[in-house]
């Protein structure tokens, strides 16, 4: 795989360390058991897959190199490059502008700009629509797009599924970049729709089966079907895809239920089974948890930025199983017993007690794919500041 040229700011001394160990120790990425690191009172268990993915470090790569080398120049993103605060904040500090947020929103009128100027677009990718208005204006955007190639990837599959009459359903978070570009990409060739989860699954499977009036469909997937969307017609011959970083399983699920549904309503209903668009760094990461939960432990800390798909299904995985804190940096952790963590169900910001009071205190760590490992470092030595000798960890380090 591709070696990337990133900031040495986002690198680390520990986990760097530990990353190199196990890939020379397994090639092949087969192993998903987790690293243990005892330090006496407290005893990490680190998963085997998280950090910068292919995508993310492609992604950062592009646009420091296009800063660095058009100084005189205006570059602006077109919204956040990844979802981590310290990357997106560095970016801002460089003079780097955005035009969107992350919901689309504009932060900057487009008619502002020039095709003196650089528009970059972040890994999530962007849609037809918004690619179309800038080579109107005249924008070059090819050296300076930063798509991941695997959302590209399920755009193509989106495409070939469109040329075989396939209606493409899009298992995604609807509001997110990725989501819509992608949805945005398909139905470009196909009839789409997106589905956010197994509950709309349903209920749409409830439209499949004739269980439910076709009167309020467009008002219930309302700016989530392409034009000319007919539920009469192109409920019948389905292919499932997804945004990238969605849960495997529920993606599955999803797929299993869909293709349940079409078994029930003639032979003429085709179901096209395409879940293999999730992202490699995506199932690693989600693989890596689930060998990571098989070890006793006291609690997880995630961390990640707080609009992160990915780590929000870590967050979610690990939460089934044990008391979860979603963090961003080690500056959440505010003392020895206090933690700032986002609930995602709630999405708020909460002060909890997070470490129990134990001669030993066992803790679970993972990270999303846009979260440096150098944040991950400063989380493990924050708690390390705490709790025991920081000496320790150069000796285990050294082992």
């Amino acid at each position: 795989m591709k070696n990337f040229d990133i900031p040495e700011k986002y690198k680390s001394t520990i986990i760097s360390e530990l990353k190199l160990r196990r890939k020379n120790e397994d090639k092949l990425k087969r192993d998903f058991s987790p690293t243990i690191l005892d330090f006496g009172p407290i005893q990490f268990t680190i998963a085997r897959h998280f950090g910068f993915c292919y995508g993310v470090e492609n992604a950062i790569e592009i646009i420091y190199k296009t800063i660095k080398e058009n100084k005189e120049k205006r570059i602006f993103l077109l919204s956040e490059m990844i979802h981590n605060p310290k990357v997106n904040q560095d970016l801002l500090d460089m003079g780097v502008v955005f035009l969107m947020d992350t919901y689309g929103n504009r932060i900057i009128d487009f008619d502002t700009l020039t095709a003196k100027d650089i528009v970059v677009i972040p890994a999530f990718g962007t849609t037809v629509e918004l690619e179309q208005e800038f080579k109107l204006r005249g924008i070059e955007l090819k050296s300076y797009d930063t798509t991941c190639p695997f959302v590209e990837k399920v755009w193509k599959r989106s495409e070939k599924l469109g040329k075989e009459d396939f209606t493409v359903l899009i298992h995604g978070k609807p509001t997110h970049e990725e989501t819509r570009a992608t949805f945005s990409h398909s139905k470009a060739f196909a009839v789409s729709i997106v589905i956010k989860d197994i509950k709309e699954t349903k209920l749409l499977a409830e439209y499949i089966e004739g269980k439910r009036a076709l009167d309020d469909f467009f008002e219930v997937f309302k700016d989530r079907t392409s034009n000319g969307f007919d539920p009469k017609i192109h409920l019948t011959k389905i292919g499932v895809v997804n945004q990238t970083t969605m849960l495997a399983t529920d993606t599955q699920e999803i797929a299993d239920y869909i293709k349940a549904t079409l078994s029930k309503i003639g032979e003429k209903s085709v179901f096209a089974d395409t879940r293999d668009t999730l992202c490699y760094a995506t199932s690693d990461n989600q693989k890596s948890v689930y060998a990571l939960l098989e070890h006793d432990a006291d609690l997880a800390i995630v961390v990640g930025g707080f609009n992160s798909s990915n780590t929000s299904h870590l967050v979610e995985l690990c939460g089934k199983v044990l008391p979860t804190f979603h963090i961003d940096s080690a500056d959440r952790i505010l003392s020895k017993e206090y933690i700032q963590h986002f609930d995602f169900e709630n999405q708020e910001i909460k002060e909890s007690f997070f470490l129990p009071k134990l001669e030993k205190i066992k803790i679970l760590i993972t990270s999303g794919a846009s979260c440096p490992d150098a944040t991950v470092d400063e989380v493990l030595m924050k708690i390390l500041h705490y709790h025991t000798n920081i000496r320790a960890l150069e000796e285990v380090m050294n082992d």
